[in-house]
């Protein structure tokens, strides 16, 4: 077999565990700092803010474990299931299981004298790794991880979490909330830009998606705290 040289950078096996971190910091900035700023701007007392901090990261963190564990477990099963009616199907029907692939092949642009050659060989070498990743789509790189995912997501909402903690925590001016309102949607672009770079996207499309949702929780947030709050303390 000739070797090839050349080595090309693909994302695609990013994928699942970044869109779980992506979600879980961007969630945890966000919901985060949208407390804070709600109940800085209700006049309440350093102490309430850090402890309603808190546990908006306690609880938002095992929250976002949780509904990734359950989301990709389903898709876990969904993929357990598929692979195991491919594995009877093959079993009971090889030559319909033969055709279905040529099919799938003559789709794609194939003669149909290559494409039966081809899904012979692929069916001689690996019949249900065929299958799977040219009739169900499913890969090495997109298999559903459900604990990898929960990890991801838990972890890196405390990361997004603990910006707006540290930023109440070194500041006790008079201004809190406009720095915090600030300093999350700054917080924000940064991780826009990063995931969309780690993600083989336009870094400033990345950066201007999330800041567009930050701003809006973040000016909401606000404002219910100065209707219904004794009054901002920043």
């Amino acid at each position: 077999m000739p070797r090839s040289t050349h080595r090309e950078v693909h994302n695609a096996h990013n994928a699942g565990w970044l869109r779980a971190a992506v979600l879980g910091a961007n969630d945890g900035l966000i919901s985060t700092a949208g407390l804070v700023v709600g109940m800085a701007a209700a006049g309440t007392e350093l102490k309430t803010l850090l402890l309603t901090a808190a546990a908006g990261l306690t609880a938002g963190a095992f929250s976002m474990a949780a509904g990734e564990y359950v989301s990709v477990s389903s898709q876990a099963d969904v993929e357990k299931a598929d692979r195991a009616t491919e594995e009877r199907e093959l079993a009971e029907r090889p030559e319909f299981e033969l055709q279905e692939l040529t099919a799938i092949y003559c789709q794609r642009g194939l003669s149909p004298e290559l494409a039966l050659q081809v899904a012979r060989e692929l069916t001689a070498n690996d019949a249900l790794g065929a299958h799977l990743r040219d009739e169900l789509g499913i890969t090495g790189h997109n298999e559903a991880r459900p604990v990898q995912a929960a990890l991801a997501s838990a972890a890196a909402f405390v990361v997004g979490a603990l910006l707006p903690i540290l930023i109440v925590l070194l500041y006790h001016g008079p201004h809190l909330t406009p720095l915090l309102i600030g300093a999350t949607l700054v917080l924000l672009a940064v991780m826009g830009a990063v995931a969309a770079r780690l993600g083989g996207a336009p870094m400033g499309r990345g950066a201007l998606r999330v800041l567009f949702w930050g701003a809006l929780a973040m000016g909401a947030s606000a404002l219910i705290g100065k209707l219904f709050g004794a009054g901002p303390v920043g």
